[in-house]
This record gives structure tokens, C-alpha cells and sequence, in this order.
């Protein structure tokens, strides 16, 4: 077959997907009159992470990176024709941060960019976001205590999970050797540490408090560079001098997404909770024992101080199944006889750990 015939074909099958999402935007429409008559929210986790998860077992050729992409957009504008909701995320515009909220929601919610881990939590308790995104843990760094902090004090829920690839990039106008200022946020500089010292060893680093802020310090100053996404390298019109410069390849930052209202049961749901353990012998494995008992699998338990009186501490639990499953149930009432403390912070759908 001549290219042109190719193309032609190309052309028609391009034809028939306009033609299909235009059908589906109207079904969408519909969805969203039936929601709105029963108080529903618009946006739906569990519903995305199923049809989502369905489509990527079908498609025998077009990766699950490219579905989830695709499809990702198709429900952001679906959302829009519904009912625009409005997400805070930790700011300034084209951090990792906006990347992740980005990847979750596409390019038709309404961002609000925020100064702290804190306003974003503020956003959406007052009402003025509908969702929040804040980074919780990094596959290099380990956790951001901030966002634990936060989370037990704050009435939100979880109501869902991102994991985002981190690449970082040099950003720069100026070519590899001319560069001898290097602006960061710290814990890009320590995920870069190697990389920096083999290639740019006399260059001086400088800290900001965001990644963001470190791109657009590279378009100000003589010989100087940032490190940045390329999302950010587009936004400041710099070049990407070096791309993939963090030490590890695997480096995975995971994101929360916030809200005010508990996601329904998903094919394979994570919950979170974080309690407090008696000061007496053995405490912690009386705590921990129950999900033991009930067959529950915990993916993650960190330790935070409480805040409140010296050497005291609280612990953050995940683990695999729903709140309203009936051995969940079980173990949490079980729990809750041998613990100080014991909240619900979220039960959502589960991401891969780092995809």
C-alpha cells in the first residue's frame, strides 16, 4: 500500500475517533444530569481507575502509559462539560507537583497554584478547591512530613494516589561547559548530587524553594541553569541542555489527592489510617496484630512525633482493602481497643507502589 492510501486510511480511522468522542461527550452530559439530580460529585476515581484499567487489558497494541494518557484528557473534558471542579496544588506552576495534578485531572480543571502544603489542605477544607494534590513520599528521599503532619489534623479525606516518574533536566541558554551557576530546590540538588559533581564540579549551587523557582533563576542570571521538568523548560523558554540527570533512574515521588468526600469501592482499594499506640509493653504489636489476624496486607507504616509531648509518637498505616470490607471493619474495631488514637484518613483506589 502507496503512502498516500495509508494516510487516507489514517485520515478516516482519525474521522470515526472525533466522531465517537463527540458521542461520548454527550453521554458524558447525560451522566452529569443524573448526578447532579442525585447529589453526586462529579468527579469519580474509582469509575476512571475501572474503565481505564479495562481498556489497557484490551488494547493489544497502544501501551497503558498512552490509554491512561489519552483517556485521562477525555475525562477532564468530560468533567468540564459536567461541572468544572477546581484543584489546589502545591505550587508555583510546572513544579512536579502541578505535573502530578496534571496527569490526574488533564488540561480542562481549574488549577490554583499554592504557596504551602498547608494553604492547599485550607483550599479545600474552606471550600474554595474542590481537590487538592500534595507530594507524600519520594522513592529517594523518603517522606514529606509536612503533608503527615497535616493530614492529622485536617478533617479531609484521601481520595486518591499519583505516582509520578521524576526526570530532572538541566534547563539553561546556555551551553554545558559556559554554565557555572546551578539554582535548585534542595532535594532535586541531593537527587542530582552525582551527576553534578562528574559533569559540573566547580559550579556553585544555589537553593530555592521550588523547582519552578529554580528554572526561572536560570533565565536571569549570566551562566546559569536550572533544574526543571521539561513542562517547565517550555513555560521559560529555556533548552534542555541535559536530560535524565537525577543519580537513580527509578526516582517516583507519590501524591495524594484531597478531598471532602469518601471514593466508593474500587477493584483493589488502599486505606490509610494513623493511630497512636498505649505507652505500655508490647503496644505496637497489640496495635498492628489484628490486621495479622484479619489477612490484611500492610504496605507502608512511618512514624511521626506527635507534637504534643516530647518522645511520643504517632504511626501512619496503609494497607490493601476498603473501610466497609467486612474483615476491615473487624481488625480497625479490634484496633481501636488496643490504641490511643485510631483515624480513617482515606480509603481510594490503589496505584502500583512506584510505576
Amino acid at each position: 500500500m502507496s503512502l498516500e492510501k495509508t494516510r487516507k486510511k489514517i485520515d478516516e480511522v482519525d474521522d470515526e475517533i472525533v466522531d465517537l468522542l463527540n458521542k461520548r461527550l454527550e453521554l458524558a452530559i447525560d451522566v452529569g444530569k443524573e448526578k447532579k439530580e442525585h447529589s453526586e460529585i462529579v468527579y469519580d476515581p474509582v469509575r476512571e481507575e475501572q474503565i481505564i484499567e479495562k481498556l489497557a487489558k484490551k488494547s493489544k497494541g497502544f501501551p497503558k502509559e498512552g490509554i491512561e494518557s489519552v483517556f485521562r484528557e477525555i475525562f477532564s473534558v468530560s468533567r468540564k462539560a459536567q461541572s468544572p471542579i477546581k484543584i489546589a496544588y502545591l505550587g508555583p506552576e510546572t513544579t512536579f507537583t502541578h505535573s502530578a495534578a496534571l496527569k490526574q485531572f488533564g488540561t480542562q480543571a481549574e488549577y490554583k497554584s499554592k504557596d504551602s502544603i498547608n494553604d492547599v489542605f485550607l483550599s479545600v477544607e474552606k471550600g474554595e478547591t474542590d481537590f487538592g494534590v500534595v507530594p507524600v513520599e519520594n522513592s529517594m528521599e523518603g517522606s514529606v512530613n509536612r503533608t503527615y503532619d497535616r493530614l492529622i489534623t485536617s478533617e479531609l479525606n484521601i481520595v486518591g494516589e499519583i505516582s509520578l516518574k521524576v526526570n530532572h533536566n538541566l534547563l539553561s541558554k546556555y551551553r554545558l561547559r559556559d554554565i557555572t551557576k546551578i539554582y535548585s530546590h534542595p532535594m532535586a540538588i541531593a537527587q542530582c548530587r552525582e551527576w553534578i559533581s562528574k559533569n559540573l564540579p566547580k559550579a556553585e549551587i544555589f537553593e530555592v524553594s521550588s523547582t519552578a523557582a529554580s528554572v526561572e533563576a536560570g533565565t536571569l542570571y549570566l551562566n546559569s541553569a536550572g533544574i526543571g521538568s521539561e513542562l517547565a523548560a517550555q513555560k521559560f523558554g529555556l533548552q534542555v541542555v541535559e536530560k535524565n540527570i537525577q543519580d537513580l533512574s527509578s526516582n517516583y515521588t507519590r501524591f495524594l489527592v484531597l478531598g471532602r468526600v469518601m471514593p466508593k469501592k474500587s477493584s483493589k482499594s488502599k486505606t490509610s489510617i494513623v493511630f497512636s499506640a498505649k505507652h505500655e509493653p508490647g503496644s505496637l504489636f497489640n496495635a498492628l496484630e489484628p490486621l495479622k489476624k484479619h489477612m490484611i496486607n500492610m504496605t507502608k507504616i512511618e512514624s511521626r512525633p506527635t507534637r504534643m509531648r516530647n518522645w511520643e509518637y504517632v504511626f501512619f498505616v496503609d494497607f490493601q482493602g476498603y473501610v466497609e470490607d467486612e474483615n476491615v471493619v473487624k481488625a480497625l474495631g479490634e484496633m481501636k481497643k488496643n490504641t490511643a488514637l485510631l483515624k480513617i484518613l482515606g480509603s481510594y483506589p490503589e496505584k502500583a507502589r512506584f510505576e
